[in-house]
């Protein structure tokens, strides 16, 4: 396994990180036991959850990942082996049974304790805002949207209210998620009023969606952020499993057709353009699409999820894969016909 900093720390995270969104819903505990094992045996000790997981959220499995994550710690006494991360829910209908105040008034307090509280832990390494409370182009949504939200500039409420809790010890370091480069620079900006700073930012990256490095990958270069790329397979249309229509029993759009983001008939040109550069250099299309991501100068760590250990492990064998310049040209050049068909 490879290792990064978290930006502007001693906080020491392998490249590959566990994502968690699948535990509680498409995962059992026991496997999801398995997977943390697993990943740790083979040096990966950066795993990312949320309070919104398992996904698609609905009430009946509110925060079950968290609560399992909390219960792997609690029998196996090792806590200290891994950087946690999680996230407070943004707002909006899809988390109106979270809460529906954001993260005004007491929420991120709570959201942190019950969160603590649920992980079986007394601190939380990274503590990440999963959203943006104001209206934005996020999620698959190509454009902003103008529209009369009732959001108002509270930036600096937020990062005071992260500061008290950094100080009180309940968490070490502070992030961002589904975020753009306004917020992401405004959030500086209020940063260097003696208030802790936004170290990474935790945004979709892969061979289908490169988005990021139009505008933002500028600013973690600059600014010493991270990014925490997610979603580097396209909800597994790189690996070649939905080619010929095919649409294996226990996918995830099988069982959820309504995420749509990744599926649309350019993602699909595109990745059997890619699987075609994959089979040219005798590697899996898997193998491509992970490594890409694993060695962009600007993700700190690439955020895999499986929900087998078959998958799990080709996921984590993809940090020995190092592309030549000769491949990410031809990427290049499929990326020109096929820019970001997965926003």
């Amino acid at each position: 396994m490879e290792y990064n900093f978290l930006p502007t720390t001693n906080i020491k995270v392998s490249k590959i990180c566990l994502g968690t969104m699948t535990w509680g819903r498409q995962n059992t505990t026991q496997e999801a036991f398995d997977q943390m094992n697993f990943s740790l045996e083979h040096g990966v000790n950066f795993f990312d959850t949320a309070e919104l997981y398992p996904v698609p959220a609905t009430a009946d499995k509110y925060a079950v990942t968290e609560e399992i994550i909390g219960r792997w710690f609690y029998e196996n006494k090792n806590r200290d082996k891994i950087i946690l991360a999680t996230k407070i829910a943004g707002p909006g209908a899809y988390t109106a049974h979270i809460r529906k105040t954001g993260f005004k008034g007491n929420s991120i307090d709570e959201a942190v304790d019950s969160s603590l509280k649920r992980l079986k832990t007394d601190y939380i390494d990274l503590y990440q805002l999963h959203w943006p409370e104001r209206i934005t182009n996020t999620f698959g949504n190509r454009s902003f949207q103008y529209s009369n939200d009732k959001w108002e500039d509270n930036f600096l409420e937020i990062l005071e209210k992260l500061n008290k809790i950094i100080k009180s010890g309940k968490i070490r370091q502070i992030g961002l998620s589904n975020e753009n480069p306004w917020g992401i620079m405004k959030f500086l900006e209020y940063s260097k009023e003696s208030l802790p700073k936004m170290i990474t930012i935790q945004n979709p990256y892969s061979l289908l969606n490169r988005l990021f490095e139009i505008g933002s990958s500028e600013i973690c270069k600059r600014e010493n952020i991270g990014l925490l790329g997610y979603s580097p397979l396209g909800f597994g249309i790189l690996t070649g499993k939905y080619f010929d229509n095919k649409m294996p029993e226990n996918s995830r759009l099988n069982l959820f057709p309504n995420l749509k983001r990744y599926n649309s008939k350019n993602s699909m040109n595109a990745s059997l353009m890619y699987n075609k550069i994959a089979r040219k250099y005798n590697i899996s299309l898997t193998h491509l699409a992970l490594s890409f991501v694993n060695d962009r100068p600007f993700v700190t760590s690439n955020i895999i999820g499986a929900t087998n250990l078959k998958q799990l492990e080709e996921n984590i064998k993809s940090i020995e894969i190092k592309l030549s310049d000769e491949i990410i040209k031809e990427i290049n050049e499929v990326h020109e016909l096929y820019p970001n068909p997965a926003p």
